[in-house]
């Protein structure tokens, strides 16, 4: 006599998460329940990811960093348009915001100067400004001396480099310059100075009344001084690269930050420095003296 086997059930496989018939986020967690989305390229082609973390350490701003400085690996660069452009670098707003962000503040517009690099014709900045300075090796700066196209590349990456480095160093000792965001080759960004929302004019397009005007003059002699007693001269400055924030002024174009002793024409630079401020200030009518400032500025310097 035969008899039938009843039917097989398989055994449940004890590795299996399939469950059929059921949500697949059933028992779980819901604070462990996120939404994902994949990163792809920006379309827009004025647009990129934020290159905040793509840069080196040391190519970040100093700390502590202000709150407004957006470190988010989500964030988005926008370009927004030029605001100005020299003989050696040009100058664009750009906008780091994380999409989305306009409820939580994480977004800031920021000021990206670009030197130009080899389709540039010559770096236009005098060769007594980097008296001194070393050069990484001898084949950079035989490139450099014959302007080749290798020459001028190495050129703009080292006068980004100069401005990076006085920027963080003139913020930390507590100077009145746009903080530096980050540093990625021949690109640096920094704090965009404003005044009533508005890019800040620079000192020479101001009208200030007599009090102001003795204000901002004070302003400018302790920043000179202050650079004075670190052994620095700024090289290049006048009304033309401070902005009047208010009644808070800034020095901007730092590039060619010099060492007062160590750079043979130091005395000389100082000098100018001097001279062009006073002028600028005479023309506004206050009595201020480019050898009176000079002499105090030498005085804080040894």
């Amino acid at each position: 006599m035969s008899t039938s086997l009843p039917p097989q059930i398989p055994s449940p496989d004890p590795f299996s998460t399939a469950r059929p018939d059921t949500d697949p986020l059933e028992g779980i967690d819901p604070r462990f329940v996120f939404d994902f989305a994949s990163y792809d390229e920006p379309d827009d082609d004025t647009q990129r990811w934020s290159t905040w973390h793509s840069v080196e350490p040391l190519c970040r701003g100093p700390e502590p960093r202000p709150d407004w400085v957006v470190t988010s690996r989500a964030a988005v660069d926008t370009e927004l348009g030029v605001l100005k452009t020299g003989k050696e670098a040009d100058a664009f707003l750009l906008e780091r915001a994380v999409p989305g962000s306009d409820a939580t503040g994480e977004s800031v517009v920021m000021v990206a100067k670009r030197y130009r690099g080899e389709d540039h014709r010559d770096f236009n900045r005098s060769s007594d400004y980097t008296s001194g300075r070393r050069v990484r090796n001898t084949r950079d700066t035989r490139a450099m001396a014959k302007k080749s196209s290798f020459g001028r590349a190495v050129a703009a990456g080292q006068w980004a480099g100069a401005e990076w480095e006085s920027l963080k160093q003139l913020w930390s000792l507590g100077l009145a310059v746009p903080y530096p965001v980050q540093l990625d080759g021949t690109e640096l960004l920094m704090e965009w100075i404003t005044h009533d929302g508005e890019t800040a004019p620079r000192l020479a397009q101001t009208r200030p009344d007599a009090d102001l005007l003795a204000s901002y003059f004070d302003q400018v002699r302790d920043f000179l001084a202050e650079m004075a007693r670190h052994g620095l001269v700024h090289g290049d400055l006048s009304a033309y690269n401070i902005l009047a924030a208010g009644e808070r002024l800034v020095v901007i174009d730092l590039p060619q930050v010099i060492d007062l002793v160590g750079n043979p024409a130091g005395m000389d630079f100082l000098l100018r420095d001097c001279t062009n401020v006073c002028r600028w200030f005479q023309s506004r009518g206050l009595a201020a003296d480019e050898h009176e400032l000079f002499s105090e500025l030498l005085a804080h310097a040894f």
